[in-house]
């Protein structure tokens, strides 16, 4: 694995660490982004284990391909074409119920750079 491909997953892993970090120590910050002012006990429970544990799964997923290199195509095509739905999804959202504000647009933004990154790393 090349050296730009190692920088790219490492960048990738390294986003969805901090993001399972921040949702799981203030997963009320995390929906405050998106205009929600308030989550309940078990919407707290939702972003902690949606954005939380699953980013940080994800973020040991892609790190583990660095050392176990039988495991990379498979990994990095899947957190890569998962991605790709995050945005088709936003986009689709965007469709049916209008244009969101900017933190969606820039979300959406950031996953199609992060799954064009893991593409990339394939190399």
């Amino acid at each position: 694995m090349s050296t730009a491909s190692i920088a790219l997953v490492g960048a990738v892993a390294a986003f969805f660490f901090a993001m399972g970090v921040v949702a799981l120590l203030r997963p009320d910050q995390v929906v405050a982004l998106f205009g929600t002012t308030e989550l309940t006990r078990d919407g707290r429970n939702e972003v902690r284990a949606v954005y939380g544990g699953f980013g940080i799964a994800v973020a040991f997923l892609l790190l583990s391909t660095l050392f176990f290199p039988v495991l990379r195509p498979g990994v990095l095509v899947t957190v890569g074409v998962a991605l790709l739905g995050m945005a088709a999804g936003r986009m689709i959202s965007a469709l049916v119920d209008g244009s969101p504000g900017l933190h969606p647009w820039l979300f959406c933004a950031v996953e199609l750079v992060l799954s064009g990154a893991l593409i990339l790393a394939l190399r």
